[in-house]
């Protein structure tokens, strides 16, 4: 029976933590947001660079 190391369950638990903190992006959510975005790429884009940076703010990862 294979075995998993500690930092196998380590990463197993912090992906559990943030699926259930909504932080993963899943098939259906990438779906909704090309819906509301009129599949349009460029909006898409756009609305995702806007998330990173709100992200990368909260964090405090990025300056502006």
């Amino acid at each position: 029976m294979p075995t998993i190391t500690k930092k196998e369950l380590e990463d197993y638990r912090k992906m559990c933590y943030d699926r259930e903190h909504g932080r993963i992006l899943t098939p259906d959510g990438l779906r909704f947001i090309c819906e509301a975005n009129g599949y349009d790429p460029e909006a898409i884009g756009k609305h995702m660079l806007e998330v990173l940076a709100r992200i990368g703010l909260k964090e405090g990862k990025f300056n502006g």
